[in-house]
């Protein structure tokens, strides 16, 4: 599929597993990037927003995290995952 850039967002991944998965980071942000190259490296499908290029990403993300700005953090299908380690992003892609 490659990438495809919209805007703040770009789309990656391979593999459709039938989940909905944001990824919600910044470029700086260096568990922002592992967390995009496990995702790339797994072949998932998932939609990248920068937050510090779109305002009101980052308030939903302070909204999810009692407000504070955490990088990255997921929605995979409703689920919200703050700082995932790979085992769960695993349990969560799984489910």
């Amino acid at each position: 599929m490659g990438q495809q850039l919209h805007g703040t967002m770009r789309t990656h991944g391979r593999q459709n597993l039938m989940k909905k998965i944001r990824v919600y980071g910044a470029n700086w942000c260096p568990t922002t990037r592992q967390t995009l190259a496990y995702l790339d490296e797994k072949g998932i499908e998932y939609q990248y927003i920068n937050i510090e290029e779109d305002e009101g990403a980052s308030q939903w993300v302070k909204k999810q995290n009692h407000g504070k700005e955490i990088k990255p953090t997921l929605d995979i299908d409703g689920r919200v995952l703050s700082e995932p380690t790979e085992e769960e992003l695993d349990d969560a892609l799984a489910a």
